[in-house]
């Protein structure tokens, strides 16, 4: 079974902004605003991702962490692989990001499939010796056409206190540990071309830090 037909966790559009859209966002917002996290968690369910990606009445909940060594103050940033024939998501393919996830799988489904799902991701994706804690840090959702009109981000700060952080997965290139500045820089830069979600979470991060 190709990764087009696996079951990836949905939750229906009302469920998710209330009935008429009363809850709706777009852009960031934090976490204690409202509690979008136990929403999923009382509604979802498991749908083949060939039609989710289709239907928009659903949205897909991406565990989206942001890998940071407070120390250091700087966060884990990589570029996805340009010219890779087995890259599963090709909307991102070459792009610059500071988030590490994916969906939500039914092997997931377990106490809280969102923090299994996290965790498997951090595993599968990158490799820290030293210790993690990760804590829910806010949302993330872009109401256009394409990639990001299906997905929602739980936006994750996974704090660490490792100065050195290996990518796992081949599709991740030009990863290292990046100061807010550096990632600002490489947001404006035309060497770049920016992932939606992590630009709009450079300018969160940069408030955050000055505040």
């Amino acid at each position: 079974m190709g990764k087009e037909d696996s079951l990836i966790m949905v939750v229906k559009k009302e469920d998710l902004f209330g009935i008429s859209n009363k809850d709706f966002f777009e852009g960031f917002r934090y976490y204690d605003k409202i509690d979008y996290q136990k929403r999923i968690l009382r509604n979802y369910g498991f749908m083949t991702r060939k039609f989710a990606e289709k239907d928009s009445s659903y949205k897909q909940p991406i565990c989206y962490c942001l890998i940071y060594n407070s120390e250091l103050k700087k966060f884990f940033s990589y570029q996805r692989a340009k010219k890779d024939k087995n890259y599963t998501e090709k909307r991102l393919q070459g792009k610059f990001s500071i988030g590490i996830g994916g969906h939500i799988e039914m092997n997931d489904a377990k106490k809280n499939p969102i923090h299994e799902s996290m965790l498997r991701e951090i595993n599968e994706e990158v490799k820290i010796k030293d210790r993690i804690n990760p804590k829910l840090f806010g949302y993330i959702y872009l109401d256009d056409y394409g990639v990001n009109e299906v997905h929602f981000g739980l936006v994750h700060m996974i704090d660490t206190n490792s100065k050195k952080i290996k990518a796992k997965d081949p599709e991740i290139t030009n990863a290292k540990l990046r100061s807010v500045n550096e990632l600002e820089e490489i947001c404006l830069s035309r060497e770049y071309e920016v992932e939606e979600w992590s630009k709009t979470l450079i300018n969160v991060l940069n408030l955050y830090f000055k505040n």
